[in-house]
This record gives structure tokens, C-alpha cells and sequence, in this order.
């Protein structure tokens, strides 16, 4: 595994109207590396991912992108960069078709003017079975509403969608919340696959378990700190309940 990190943060703070959400954070992500993310509610880790997505601003602190110093205005900035977050609930529009989902940002057009043109359905269509196929997810067409799929499949398609467009960094949001177990396991297969397609990866979840089956290291966060930072072979649940 190469050592040169992708994302490093260097002394991240960030203040809430008094309330000190994070204090000092230093971390990297390494190429060819997922890693997980673990704490409490209010442990800091959804500041912590606000700030590398673009979401919010640190307070002080830098954020390091291939070696750059980077200030994110906003979430198309990070994804222009090429960090993808996959949220929770908000990754897709449900009344959209999977293949406008897909696209939902960067549609291709077949001609625009002003801003204003003809959207390439043809397109979006072809490349989003093949993208579709690319994560091994099996949809009925491309033109079904994204309300009708499945929590497993809806990150599927987040997941697909984020390979597409050649992210270089996924931060996956607690993407297997309130999933059946048939769903959760399909998703932590998606979430392994990365890794194998030299994706480095953030898996923010209360679930340890599925972190231990997917990550290669566990940062543990608590009052806004980070409590623990080890590779998944040096550490074990005991120890990482403890710091929480």
C-alpha cells in the first residue's frame, strides 16, 4: 500500500455558537485504503465529513488534496476535485429515473445554449446500465423511478454513480442504516469492492462490526477528538468500546 496520502487534515477545529465540535483533528487517508469511522452521536465524525465534502467550512485547521492545501466553498467544489460523499438518505431523488440520477449535476446535452438545451437521454441511458452492470446490480431499465428500488439498491446506484465519474476519494455516510441483512451484505460487498478498484474510502458507522469486515484502518472520534487510530489487525472491539 503506498504511504503517500490522498487527503491529509492537519489541526482541524470547528465551532458551533460556542459548542466546540471538533478539536485539533489530524488524519490522513492513504491511496488504495478504506477507512472507518467510528464514535457516539456528537462524537464529531458528521463534522468532520461536512468539512471534507464541502459542506462547511473549518474554523481553523488545513485540509490537504493530493498534496495541495484546498478550501472547499461548497460540495461541488470537493466533487470537482473528485471526493464523492454518499449520504444516508439524501444520495438520490426519488422521484427521478435511476438514469437522471445518475447524471443529476452533469447531464450531458445534446446541444445547450445559454445554459439552456436538449438533455442526451440516449446517453445517460447506455452509460447507466453499463455503470449499473460495473457494480454487478441487476435493475430492470434505467428509466425506473429511484422511489421504487430498494435501500441496498439506492446506495448501489450512489456507489455506481460515484465510479462513473472516476472519484478518487468515496466517503460513504452510514450506508447501511436501516437496511434488511440481505441489503446491508450487498452494500458492505460494494463498499469491499473499492478497494479493489484502488478507491480509497471513509465508512462513517455505529456498526463496528461492518467496519471491521470492510476497513483496513479504524479511527475512533469522541468529544470531538480522535481517540484511536489503528489498523483493524492491532486493535479489536474491546479496545476501541473503551475510548468511546
Amino acid at each position: 500500500m503506498s504511504s503517500n496520502p490522498i487527503i491529509q487534515v492537519k489541526n482541524l477545529h470547528k465551532w458551533y455558537s460556542g459548542v466546540h465540535a471538533l478539536k485539533g483533528v489530524t488524519l490522513d487517508l492513504r491511496r488504495n485504503e478504506t477507512v472507518g469511522l467510528v464514535g457516539d452521536n456528537g462524537a464529531g465524525k458528521s463534522t468532520l465529513i461536512n468539512l471534507l465534502s464541502g459542506m462547511q467550512l473549518p474554523t481553523a485547521g488545513e485540509i490537504f488534496f493530493e498534496g495541495k492545501k484546498v478550501c472547499f466553498n461548497g460540495p461541488a467544489d470537493a466533487m470537482e476535485a473528485g471526493i464523492e460523499t454518499i449520504y444516508q438518505y439524501n444520495s438520490m431523488v426519488p422521484t427521478m429515473s435511476i438514469a437522471r440520477n445518475m447524471f443529476i449535476g452533469r447531464e450531458p446535452m445534446i446541444y445547450s445554449i445559454g445554459g439552456i438545451g436538449i438533455l442526451d437521454s440516449k446517453k445517460m441511458a447506455i452509460e447507466s446500465v453499463q455503470a449499473i452492470a460495473d457494480v454487478d446490480l441487476h435493475l430492470r431499465s434505467p428509466d425506473a423511478l429511484v422511489g421504487e428500488l430498494s435501500g441496498g439498491q439506492r446506495q448501489g446506484v450512489a456507489i455506481a454513480r460515484a465510479m462513473h465519474f472516476k472519484s478518487k476519494v468515496m466517503i460513504l455516510d452510514e450506508p447501511t442504516n436501516h437496511l434488511a441483512v440481505k441489503e446491508t451484505q450487498k452494500v458492505l460487498g460494494f463498499i469491499k469492492s473499492l478497494k479493489k478498484l484502488g478507491i480509497p474510502g471513509i465508512f462513517i458507522s455505529h456498526n463496528i462490526h461492518h467496519v471491521f469486515e470492510c476497513c483496513d484502518r479504524m479511527i475512533a472520534m469522541a468529544r470531538g477528538e480522535i481517540v484511536l487510530n489503528k489498523r483493524v489487525e492491532e486493535t479489536n472491539m474491546t479496545e476501541i468500546l473503551d475510548v468511546l
